[in-house]
């Protein structure tokens, strides 16, 4: 059963209907039943749902809810992840995007925040001595079929509830990785460009990070054998979709080409982006900027680098397929241009080791493919039939080459400062970040499902639980906790709180030390006392 939107145009108001196929066997034609089940908040896009399907909850007096059975269970992290939940919104917007479902998935994605690397297949054992939402079992061949069960509009409502809690002035951090899998039934399990030289096909999976929140907010998956720079076509066409406004992206330089940053203006976005300093034009600039970026009135103490700005005259091109033309218009944008000195001496010890390899390559006549235009592009190679193999060293293209160690460059349309731009660049390391907390805590460097709603499915929740996981370690970095706790000592430390239930008395949590009281204030959750 498939849900249908539909917008009233007398009063913009846009109802949401459950449309059900069948055959109708009189008129021998496909035919659709409706039921309007609510209809859209105009300002949030939630679904407001009809009065006549709502059901009243049965009337209970408020305070905690009696125990009905007997049990002590360790309950002062998943405590701390509950809190967590409420305050981002995360348990609000799935208990709204997955009505049925949204229990079993938060106890699934705090499985895989607190038991580093353990298989789900372990997640029965852990249920049973943890107090968690969805309070029961689920048996490891069940979560495939729980996977399988969530939807991609239920996801797709999921990441516009929560892109509207980010700050919209916030740049966000764009990058994709790789996840490697032994399955061969995957479709988009792909051989490609490793980022981790791994040898298996692969999946890429891109990521939104905002720089300020620290959270996630958004992902999809894409085949291994796509590239970072054919990605930015369908990211544009989804933050459309999504109607996010004042969007502020920020990329390496692997996303960089004419025609994403002719895409980016033409979708009046604000960017940056790496760039390469062999470009043509960032080429022309250095070499009018190398003077001042050797001053000592450009260093920064603080970042160890030279940096200097230029604006330039972007060339905009925008293809109009339906009116069979070409629109060209000059567009501002600013060039940030940085000097290190030890960034210019270990690309120079770089430099001389590659080209000392390629010599020996070229000498033993062992050559590797995937260097033939390194070998024409440094080296001449004669042979011989007296004097055998003669290499000689093209000596303006080493020269050529060294003329850039040291340099880098940043575009951008909005950023004016060298430094600001440069600060909210190496901000986006946050992202990298969550790479790897996606793939070593959360257990997803290798992809263990066999059908692609599983895979999609499994995703999500390793998604939530990246937000959470993300939450802890940007506050665990501005009150300095990882001076005293790696991530999985803070959790243990709190993990070994218990919680009693009794027959008809409200559930209580045991002793709880100062330290723990501490850890709780420093994560901004407080204490409990009882659920």
């Amino acid at each position: 059963m498939a849900l249908v939107y539909l917008k009233n145009k007398k009063n913009g108001i846009t109802y949401v209907y459950e449309s059900e196929n069948y055959w109708d066997k009189a008129k021998q034609q496909s035919r659709s039943r409706r039921v309007c089940i609510g209809k859209l908040d105009p300002h949030t896009g939630e679904l407001l749902p009809s009065k006549r399907l709502a059901e009243p909850e049965p009337a209970r007096k408020p305070g905690p809810v009696p125990a009905t059975e007997t049990k002590r269970l360790y309950a002062g992290a998943t405590y701390l992840l509950d809190a967590i939940g409420d305050k981002l919104g995360i348990t609000a917007d799935l208990k709204q995007c997955f009505p049925e479902c949204d229990k079993q998935l938060l106890s699934i994605a705090f499985y895989l925040i607190l038991e580093d690397h353990n298989p789900l297949m372990r997640f029965s054992k852990w249920a049973l001595t943890h107090c968690h939402p969805y309070g029961k079992e689920i048996p490891s061949q069940r979560s495939s079929d729980f996977f399988a069960s969530i939807t991609e509009e239920a996801r797709e409502r999921f990441f516009r509830l929560q892109s509207r809690r980010r700050a919209e002035q916030e740049y966000w951090a764009y990058d994709t990785t790789t996840l490697s899998s032994y399955s061969e039934s995957l479709k988009q399990v792909k051989y490609g460009k490793n980022k981790e030289h791994d040898l298996l096909p692969q999946l890429n999976l891109a990521l939104l990070f905002g720089e300020q929140s620290n959270l996630p907010f958004y992902y999809r998956k894409l085949p291994g054998n796509i590239t970072d720079v054919q990605t930015m076509k369908k990211l544009l066409a989804d933050l459309d979709f999504f109607t996010y406004k004042k969007i502020k992206l920020v990329m390496d330089r692997g996303f960089y080409s004419e025609a994403n940053v002719n895409a980016m203006y033409q979708h009046h976005l604000k960017f940056l982006i790496g760039v390469r300093v062999t470009l043509k034009y960032v080429q022309q600039e250095l070499e009018a900027a190398k003077p001042q970026l050797h001053k000592w009135e450009t260093f920064h103490p603080d970042h160890n680098l030279h940096a200097y700005s230029t604006t330039i005259t972007w060339q905009y091109e925008q293809s109009r397929p339906y009116k069979k033309d070409v629109v060209k218009e000059e567009r501002r944008a600013y060039l940030h241009l940085y000097f290190n000195k030890e960034k210019e001496a270990d690309e120079a010890n770089k430099l001389n080791r590659l080209l000392t390899k390629l010599k020996q390559e070229l000498e033993s006549g062992k050559r590797d493919p995937a260097h033939e235009k390194m070998y024409a592009k440094y080296f001449e190679v004669k042979a011989t039939p007296k004097r055998g193999v003669s290499i000689k060293p093209k000596q303006e293209a080493i020269d050529a080459a060294a003329s850039n160690n040291g340099y880098f460059a940043l575009l951008s349309n909005e950023i004016k400062d060298p430094i600001q731009a440069l600060s909210t660049y190496r901000n986006k390391d946050v992202i990298e970040k969550a790479f790897g907390n996606l793939k070593d805590r959360l257990n997803f460097r290798r992809m263990e499902v066999s059908s692609e709603r599983s895979l999609d499915g499994k995703l999500f929740v390793e998604f939530v639980a990246l937000i959470y996981l993300s939450y802890i370690k940007k506050v665990m970095q501005e009150k300095q906790l990882f001076q005293r706790y790696t991530l999985q000592g803070l959790l243990d430390e709190l993990d070994v709180i218990e919680c009693y239930e009794r027959p008809g008395c409200e559930v209580q949590f045991g002793e709880i030390t100062k330290r723990q009281m501490e850890l709780y204030e420093a994560l901004e959750v407080p204490p409990p006392t009882s659920l």
